[in-house]
């Protein structure tokens, strides 16, 4: 089981708007020890929206889809999860609730339209919005939020914490490295392939950079994985980088 993210329309994939759900999803999960396997951007095509939640609903992933929730005719979240799963749109009784108490709260007329924002596919479960009271949706482990950032990342944070609280540091993981200055990827590669082969529990990272005005070529070298193992590793690249006679100082982590 690992963790996806789905941010979804024509405004974030056509440059209008600059997604900030993603990092925002990093940053969540991070701080419960927690980490994302992938991601995906999708854009206001209930086709393809459709086909890619019929593809990760047959995974074990928790998914958190952001975006196309609404009902103007741009939003096609809630029909393609629907179509996905093979199950109709529903009014959820829970979600009906918070949308009458809402617009009971502001004096505004419940329309039609306003109560088919608590339509969701049969069998959903509603996550609140502290912001508005309009919820959200659970079908399975996928979950789905507006496209509001100020809506949906408390709403994340209360299905993180409500729903998988004991997953949360559950794999320790350290993370160490090294700057290698006018290193290559190619006179490393064997020192990384047995890095990984000596220390199973450990992953090699490799990001490498031609420099600018301010810094000259280098390489981003370390491990992360076993708290155990990372030391040792890293013991072991420190030496072999300097026996190869490359130049190298120690990588400041965020």
């Amino acid at each position: 089981m690992g963790f996806g993210a789905i941010v979804i329309g024509d405004e974030i994939i056509r440059g209008k708007r600059t997604d900030k759900h993603f990092s925002k999803v990093i940053e969540l999960l991070a701080l419960r020890g927690l980490h994302l396997d992938w991601s995906l951007y999708l854009g206001d095509d209930r086709r393809r929206l459709t086909e890619a939640l019929a593809r990760s609903l047959k995974t074990d992933d928790v998914v958190f889809c952001f975006g196309g929730i609404g009902v103007t005719p741009d939003d096609h979240t809630r029909q393609a999860a629907a179509g996905a799963a093979g199950v109709a749109l529903v009014l959820h009784p829970e979600a009906e609730s918070e949308i009458r108490a809402r617009f009971a709260e502001t004096d505004t007329e419940l329309t039609r339209d306003r109560l088919q924002l608590g339509e969701f596919p049969a069998g959903s479960r509603i996550i609140p919005n502290p912001f508005n009271r309009i919820p959200g949706f659970s079908l399975g482990d996928h979950h789905f939020f507006p496209g509001f950032p100020q809506m949906a990342h408390p709403m994340l944070e209360w299905v993180l914490d409500s729903r998988y609280r004991e997953r949360f540091h559950q794999v320790p993981e350290a993370e160490q490295g090294i700057i290698v200055w006018e290193g290559s990827e190619g006179a490393l590669l064997g020192l990384m392939r047995h890095i990984e082969a000596a220390h199973a529990g450990v992953t090699v990272f490799s990001l490498p950079s031609f420099g600018d005005d301010e810094r000259r070529r280098h390489i981003e070298l370390g491990v992360r994985g076993d708290p155990a193992q990372v030391p040792e590793a890293m013991v072991e690249i420190r030496a072999e980088v300097t026996r190869l006679g490359f130049q190298w100082e120690e990588l400041r982590l965020k």
